[in-house]
């Protein structure tokens, strides 16, 4: 058994290329900026706690920070692919390890695979509108999904370079709105700007806690600084100054965008309202580009912001891709999954059996829905973006404890308090509570099916148990890889694998 680990261990990712900005634009990317604010934040405000979501997102973000304080602390001791999980392996055992995999898994592919639903749906309303051509929402995914199969097949410089094109794009054109609103002030260009969407009466209107979920749900895709730790250089420092640089600018943006969201629209007592109303088509998601257009114009509004939002989405399926390659790497290396899964491409030094095994899911559900003739974005999206961060939500939780019970077994490696114990335990506490806050209300996130409403949830425990049962087989099998789930694989350079 001995000699399976080491040779499993020959399969490597490229070490030492990653810097700062690169691991934090895959964070970055995976939360997709314009997405979130004209597709999610909107439904935040209908769903939630209506011109008071800009202070969910200024809770959140704290409550995120709070997070990665145990969270990088532990990573300056801590490098692995398997991130999440290999944090709940380190510091609970190899069994723990398994079960937070499989819902790493389950989490990750129910976000990447869901996304092809709004993808599908935005890149076909594009082209109907820049073309007036017709095209079914399935070809456009499945036009996506050969792309993303051929970039996350290859060296992860390439993924970079697009997503740092896609991401920059993205920004600037929501930070063109930001800037005119900020000038021309609120009520479509007529009024002034009020801080009244921070207030306490504000942030209880509506449901603060479903404000709160929503407002979590923007930083899915967090763990992919820790995903890309053997990818980094000097990860015990790349990957704490990522980690914070990617929370502090997905809370910052997104608590500024949708404060001057509120304002462009004027009247916080109707606002979720006119979320629902003839004006926008009955379709929340509507109101960013109809706030735009008084600032920007109908051309940058209805084609160039149109544009972005699908490349937004394109941008995070990508990213999510890339973690779920590298997460079966990290499982197949550790015995988890078939070994063939932690092999590395000899050229591009990719996750490329990972890649491709996601791609085959990815393929499998887009002609599932497709032949049905699911709705893209009512079911496709709906259902297993809802599921993959409820999956996640816990997952996070979980990686909480898992920093607050390593620094209990080491508390040597921590001198502060804080960092150590206080930190950790909060973020525990709030995650936990935001997850079963979520499974509560699953069935209402989803709209309204009661059966799927317990079915979706309950496929987390049953990821749980497959977990378990697959750790408990490999230490039967192998005790010596047993022993080796999710231990430090942080790699010392030499001079050639930085040229």
């Amino acid at each position: 058994t001995t000699d399976a680990v080491a040779r499993r261990d020959e399969h490597r990712l490229r070490s030492g290329h990653l810097g700062v900005l690169a691991v934090a634009f895959f964070v970055i990317s995976a939360a997709a900026p314009l997405t979130g604010m004209a597709g999610g934040a909107p439904v935040a405000m209908l769903l939630g706690n209506g011109p008071g979501m800009p202070g969910s997102y200024v809770v959140v973000t704290l409550l995120m920070l709070i997070f990665a304080v145990g969270y990088v602390a532990m990573a300056r001791h801590h490098a692995a692919a398997g991130a999440f999980y290999s944090y709940v392996a380190r510091a609970m055992g190899g069994s723990a390890g398994g079960a937070a995999a499989w819902v790493a898994l389950l989490g990750y592919n129910a976000m990447q695979t869901g996304l092809y639903g709004l993808w599908g749906f935005a890149s076909a309303a594009f082209v109907q509108t820049a073309f007036s051509v017709t095209v079914p929402w399935w070809v456009m995914a499945l036009g996506a999904w050969a792309l993303i199969a051929v970039l996350g097949y290859r060296q992860i410089d390439l993924s970079l370079k697009v997503l740092g094109v896609l991401v920059a794009c993205e920004f600037l054109m929501v930070a063109a709105f930001d800037v005119m609103v900020l000038i021309k002030g609120g009520s479509g260009g007529t009024g002034g700007l009020s801080l009244s969407p921070f207030s306490l009466h504000s942030f209880a209107v509506g449901s603060p806690a479903l404000g709160l979920l929503f407002a979590a749900a923007s930083f899915i895709g967090f763990e992919a600084t820790t995903i890309y730790s053997e990818e980094a250089k000097q990860p015990e420092r790349t990957i704490p100054r990522a980690t914070y640089l990617a929370v502090l600018t997905i809370g910052i943006f997104f608590m500024l965008t949708s404060w001057l969201m509120v304002n462009a629209y004027g009247d916080n007592s109707t606002l979720q309202a006119f979320l629902v109303s003839d004006a926008l088509g009955g379709d929340p998601t509507n109101f960013l580009f109809a706030m735009s257009s008084s600032y920007l114009g109908d051309f940058l509004t209805n084609y160039v912001m149109l544009f972005l939002f699908a490349t937004s989405l394109f941008a995070a399926l990508l990213a999510f891709h890339n973690a779920v390659a590298r997460y079966l790497y990290a499982l197949g290396r550790d015995g988890l999954v078939p070994e063939q899964l932690g092999h590395t491409h000899e050229v591009h030094l990719s996750p490329h059996m990972g890649s491709i095994s996601q791609s085959v899911v990815a393929f499998v559900v887009i002609a599932i829905f497709a032949i049905t003739g699911k709705d893209p974005v009512l079911t496709l999206f709906t259902w297993l973006t809802q599921l993959g961060t409820l999956a996640i939500t816990y997952l996070m939780a979980a990686a909480a404890l898992a920093v607050l019970v390593f620094f209990l077994r080491n508390p040597s490696l921590e001198p502060s308090t804080w960092r150590r114990l206080i930190a950790p335990a909060i973020a525990f506490a709030g995650l936990l509570v935001l997850s079963v806050f979520a499974t509560m209300k699953f069935s209402f996130l989803i709209g309204g099916s009661s059966v799927l409403g317990w079915v979706l949830p309950a496929l987390v425990p049953v990821a749980v148990a497959i977990g378990w049962v697959s750790a408990e087989m490999l230490r039967k099998r192998e005790p010596a890889a047993y022993a080796q789930i999710g231990r430090n694989r942080a790699v010392q350079l030499t001079e050639a694998e930085n040229l």
